[in-house]
């Protein structure tokens, strides 16, 4: 590991326990920033509404530390939307914002809309499919930014313990970050090498930083965003809190392997901002006559910075 990142993990690796909530709310009252929390949900009727629930009551009813939360329904065919607006979240459908570009299915799609419909200073992301949630992923990743000017983005980390019927294996719910993420990272940007959680869902972010960031539209976007983050403001702007366990629905194979195809995709196209020779992925699943191809796209599409679209100035103009 480079002594860079060594003494990184020293200074910018933090528990939640570091920051108490009133140290945290202080700063923000002293500040005056504000705070925005996404869930971008598709078909999450099951989980979104008490993870809504639980920022709504802890964090804007018992204290005022989040000023608005935005749940950003990318096409449910559940109550997704039902269940987020009772809990107390505004709900905005993906495809009703910015109609003037045709949406394209994926997170980062969602993640980078999210951008035209919040107002905050602070724009908190948070996945919509966590279980037992606690409202530590919110405080302790937003903390950082709200006592330290020079944090800009914020990571969670976390223990993933990997769930089946009748048993659970600490430490093994992260496979696509271990398989693929993690040596990218470690072998074509080794100052990423200390984020325990480079493809969590839960992290926090300046906008000023965020309207600067290409988004990819897809599986790809936590690692694009932590990549171009680091050469936009460098390491020491960028920091990791430790909010214990996460808990969340898991993917089966094939799908990991599609988010592995997107995420290898992402790296590509930052190290040589060139084009994949065949933007494809085939699999295979066994069928009356044997194993049968399915072959699958690949995400080739990325959002441009923010800044660079009219409707955004014009909204931060007015």
């Amino acid at each position: 590991m480079l002594e860079e990142v060594e003494r990184w993990l020293r200074t910018r690796s933090w528990s939640v326990a570091d920051r108490p909530l009133r140290t945290v709310l202080a700063a923000k009252r002293a500040g005056g920033s504000t705070v925005s929390v996404v869930l971008p949900a598709l078909n999450e009727e099951a989980t979104v509404g008490e993870i809504v629930a639980v920022i709504r009551e802890e964090l804007v009813r018992r204290v005022p530390l989040v000023d608005e939360i935005v749940v950003v329904d990318s096409g449910s065919t559940d109550r997704t939307s039902e269940v987020a607006a009772a809990a107390g979240a505004r709900v905005v459908h993906r495809d009703a914002i910015l109609p003037r570009i045709p949406a394209v299915p994926g997170k980062g799609e969602v993640l980078w809309r999210s951008l035209l419909v919040t107002g905050g200073d602070i724009v908190c992301f948070v996945d919509a499919d966590l279980r037992e949630f606690s409202a530590d992923f919110v405080t302790g990743i937003v903390g950082p930014l709200l006592t330290d000017p020079e944090v800009q983005l914020v990571k969670a980390m976390y223990d993933r313990p990997l769930s089946v019927p009748g048993a659970s294996a600490a430490g093994q719910g992260g496979r696509v970050t271990e398989l693929m993420a993690r040596p990218l990272l470690n072998m074509h940007w080794p100052q990423l090498a200390g984020f325990v959680q480079p493809l969590g869902g839960e992290y926090a972010a300046r906008r000023s930083l965020l309207e600067q960031l290409p988004f990819p539209v897809g599986y790809g976007v936590e690692l694009g965003v932590l990549v171009d983050a680091l050469h936009l403001v460098g390491l020491d702007a960028l920091a990791q809190v430790d909010v214990g366990v996460r808990l969340h629905r898991h993917q089966d194979g094939q799908a990991l392997g599609r988010m592995a195809a997107a995420i290898y995709r992402t790296a590509q196209l930052r190290l040589a901002r060139g084009h994949l020779i065949r933007p494809a992925l085939t699999q295979f699943e066994r069928g009356a006559d044997g194993f049968e191809p399915r072959t699958y796209s690949v995400d080739t599409e990325e959002r441009p910075p923010m800044t660079e679209i009219a409707e955004y100035a014009e909204r931060r103009v007015a």
